[in-house]
């Protein structure tokens, strides 16, 4: 059985860095492209970022330069670094996971795993 366990969240000010955690069981990150998401409350929920299958990173608009995602295969963990957190970053974030080889210019959606989320605040 796979779980994906989001971590690391919490409530910053304005400016502040947080670094989330994604560790996984019954998945190894290896060549399958992974990704971060968030969802703020009446809103759709987004990509924030993505790792292919070549090991190009990609963000959305609104994070580059801010975000950076990560794995570290020998401790089978996803990270999100992020920077200079504004307000509108506020939302809750999932990591997601799958078996599926993918490099397109785009990150992928669909994701086969889904962690449960951790809450990130960000005050002005």
């Amino acid at each position: 059985q796979v779980q994906l366990v989001e971590s690391g969240g919490g409530s910053v000010r304005s400016g502040g860095s947080l670094r989330l955690s994604c560790a996984a069981s019954g998945y190894t990150f290896s060549r399958y492209a992974v990704g971060w998401f968030r969802q703020a409350p009446g809103k759709e929920r987004e990509v924030v970022a993505c790792i292919l299958s070549d090991r190009n990173t990609m963000y959305a608009d609104s994070m580059k330069g801010r975000f950076t995602i990560s794995q570290d295969n020998a401790k089978n963990t996803l990270y999100l670094q992020m920077n200079s957190l504004k307000p509108e970053d506020t939302a809750m974030y999932y990591c997601a996971a799958g078996r599926v080889l993918y490099i397109a210019p785009v990150c992928p959606k669909d994701y086969e795993y889904w962690g449960r989320g951790t809450q990130v605040t960000v005050s002005s």
